[in-house]
């Protein structure tokens, strides 16, 4: 039966190479020493042997705590995750013919999930005979693209899909 594979770093008897550049503890430069040599300084200090670069020749190890080692890792991740930035994409649906209050109110809505670092998708619905006239809902995205300028930035012009009209908005 298999042993199942051991994600990070090799350590201590796991290292199989006759040779490897060791690295003490304080972080000096020990040189080139037989793999036995190594894990014995390894053991002297209490410490573990940790394969800190395989594809080198020979393979760089350093003598440190594995279990620190690790931990300090997994804290790195989490910090590199919290810090990634996610976008959702929040969409505002209008008509060609909208009123004005309706329209500040959509334009209210848009400026909110700009200022929380979304993008906005305005999607203009046309039916019936608003489809023979597509200037109008041009104009209309024109006019959205004008009052949200110090905010935002079109990310995708406006572009007909089928009956409706679209256009990608991203916070600056």
């Amino acid at each position: 039966m298999a042993l199942p594979e051991k994600s990070g770093p090799r350590t201590n008897e796991d290292i199989n190479v006759p040779q490897v550049r060791l690295i003490g503890a304080d972080g000096s430069q020990i040189g080139v020493v037989t793999i036995q040599s190594a894990l014995n300084a390894a053991e002297d200090s209490g410490l573990d042997l940790v394969e800190i670069s395989p594809n080198a020749d020979p393979p760089v190890c350093k003598i440190l705590d594995y279990g620190k080692f690790k931990y300090e890792a997994q804290k790195k991740a989490n910090e590199a995750r919290k810090r990634q930035k996610t976008f959702d994409v929040k969409e505002i649906k209008m008509r060609p013919n909208i009123d004005d209050h309706d329209y500040d109110t959509k334009m209210k809505a848009m400026s909110k999930f700009l200022g929380e670092g979304d993008k906005v998708k305005v999607t203009i619905r046309f039916r019936g005979r608003e489809l023979a006239h597509p200037e109008i809902g041009r104009k209309l995205l024109e006019r959205i693209r004008d009052d949200s300028d110090e905010v935002a930035k079109i990310e995708s012009m406006p572009k007909m899909e089928g009956r409706q009209m679209i256009m990608v908005v991203a916070p600056k």
